[in-house]
């Protein structure tokens, strides 16, 4: 076990170049298009969850907000898979890096806002300044409103980052433990080690919920400016 508990975060690097790129790049092997006319059992699964994830997402969007069906759902796919695999182990979870996170959160809610305040800019201006708000308040409110605009992809990014984060470490601590306890008390180790299963369980589900959480708020923001 590495003795530096943020090790695994460390961006990888050989001969001086970073792997990042590479890294972020792989998933998208993952999910191969099928040009059969009958598809295997993976891709028919794949294809599945797809469907079952875009209707319940996307069924709030009218016309123009389903056009960004196609980005939301490979959002979703990214974030998961690279979730997913960052929890094998030796290997690098960009969605760790808080970098990454906002690169990805920014862009996505700066174009939900856009396309509210070209299609509906009194009912974006409105958010600002709720209606039967006091008129000594209403400076206050509208610098309040802008704040929690200007948060927003600030959270997603955090969100996502901490959650990841906390699941990489209380593994590496309870594994950690396990190999420690393994020479003092095996019923204990058996103990933490069953413990050390059930959280990795745990973060098998997390990995997953965290990228349909990230989807579904960056769809919600759509839906708000639509």
């Amino acid at each position: 076990m590495n003795e530096n508990l943020f090790t695994s975060f460390t961006t990888p690097v050989i001969l001086g170049l970073p792997l990042v790129t590479l890294i972020v790049l792989f998933p998208s092997l993952l999910f191969p298009t099928s040009n059969r006319l009958v598809s295997n059992r993976f891709v028919t699964l794949q294809q599945w969850m797809l469907q079952l994830v875009s209707k319940q997402m996307m069924s709030i969007h009218n016309s123009k907000g389903q056009t960004w069906t196609l980005m939301l759902m490979s959002l979703i796919l990214f974030i998961g898979s690279t979730n997913l695999l960052g929890l094998l182990p030796h290997s690098f979870t960009p969605t760790t890096q808080l970098s990454m996170n906002l690169g990805m959160a920014i862009p996505l809610w700066a174009g939900a806002v856009i396309t509210g305040f070209r299609n509906k800019t009194k009912a974006s201006l409105a958010h600002f300044l709720p209606q039967g708000t006091p008129t000594p308040l209403i400076p206050m409110l509208v610098i309040i409103e802008t704040i929690s605009l200007f948060i927003q992809p600030m959270a997603l990014a955090v969100r996502l980052t901490a959650n990841i984060t906390a699941g990489h470490l209380l593994i590496h601590l309870i594994g950690g433990a396990t190999l420690a306890l393994m020479s003092i008390s095996t019923t204990t180790a058996l103990i933490t080690f069953t413990i050390l299963i059930l959280l990795t369980i745990l973060e098998f589900a997390v990995a997953m919920i965290q990228a349909y959480v990230f989807t579904l708020l960056v769809s919600l923001y759509l839906h708000d400016n639509t």
